[in-house]
């Protein structure tokens, strides 16, 4: 039974960056822009978390410069792929290779070294400690003294995201973008601009996802230590076709998995396989989901003939 409330407990926050940034990236699913460079948003607002929380001692301001820095990716993305008419593949590979490598270039540059920063400057975002849910039986130990960002991504972020796309008049017209923009162009709104809120709400929330990795799940900053969880993000995109309480089930099955691979290291299990673990699950899930949509298909065309 412990062993079991340690798994879950580890999962809750190596669940919330991917959460953060599927979130966000669920904007320019609906919008119908393939947003690639998450994967960048994601490292370069880590970068900027740690590095302006340790300068500084404020884990505020590093959430606020990581915000910005993921902003600006997003920013440059929206410039070449919705306005310069670029292809949002090449893009975003183009910008999430250059991320990484200007990430690794500061962090010798700057703070002279190589692979890890890690320091006890740099400050962590604040863990909430609510006296009635710590002593739910069970429960308690699981759910209690997470870092600030757990808390406001599970009960805050995923329901605003949800009403934003499904309850509100800018979701509808983000959504009738995605569907047709020459439509939405056809009767007077600019799907453009659309696109654009689309990709800067989606780099705020990669933003958030990026402090929360670096100030929150680990207090520190390693070279490429986003690790591909922006992909994982796009495919749980895919998967949930963009929905909110999808996206938050399938990131919550990464972060378990990840859990998993976590506890194993203590049996003596490598490293390396139980780092692998997380991403091989995914690959199976989205293995399930291909089968069970080439089969949707069959039967559909042969319903059709």
């Amino acid at each position: 039974m412990e062993l079991l409330m340690e798994i879950i407990r580890s999962a809750i926050p190596s669940t919330i960056p991917v959460l953060l940034v599927a979130l966000g990236g669920s904007y320019s699913y609906h919008a119908n822009v393939f947003n690639i460079a998450m994967e960048g948003m994601l490292l370069v607002s880590a970068f900027f978390a740690v590095a302006i929380s340790y300068a500084t001692g404020s884990w505020l301001l590093g959430l606020i410069f990581a915000i910005i820095g993921s902003v600006a990716i997003s920013l440059l993305f929206s410039l070449f792929t919705i306005y310069l008419k670029t292809g949002e593949f090449i893009t975003g590979i183009a910008i999430n290779m250059f991320v990484a490598g200007g990430t690794t270039y500061f962090l010798r540059q700057i703070f002279n070294v190589k692979g890890a920063l890690i320091s006890t400057k740099i400050q962590a975002l604040p863990r909430l400690e609510i006296p009635f849910i710590g002593k739910i039986p069970f429960l308690g130990p699981i759910l209690d003294s997470h870092n600030i960002l757990v808390y406001i991504g599970i009960l805050i972020v995923v329901p605003l995201v949800y009403i934003h796309l499904y309850k509100t008049r800018f979701g509808l017209r983000l959504r009738a973008t995605g569907f047709d923009y020459k439509v939405v162009d056809s009767v007077g709104i600019k799907s453009d601009p659309i696109k654009l809120k689309a990709v800067i709400l989606g780099g705020i929330l990669c933003g958030l996802g990026g402090a929360s990795l670096s100030l929150g799940y680990m207090k520190l900053f390693t070279e490429n230590m986003s690790a591909g969880r922006g992909w994982i993000a796009l495919a749980i995109i895919i998967l949930t076709k963009g929905h909110p309480i999808g996206i938050f089930v399938l990131s919550f099955m990464f972060g378990l998995f990840e859990g998993v691979g976590l506890s194993l290291q203590g049996f003596g299990v490598p490293n390396e396989f139980t780092q692998m673990l997380p991403y091989i699950s995914t690959i199976v899930v989205l293995y399930i989901y291909s089968v069970k949509d080439r089969g949707k298909k069959q039967r559909l065309s042969n319903n059709a003939a």
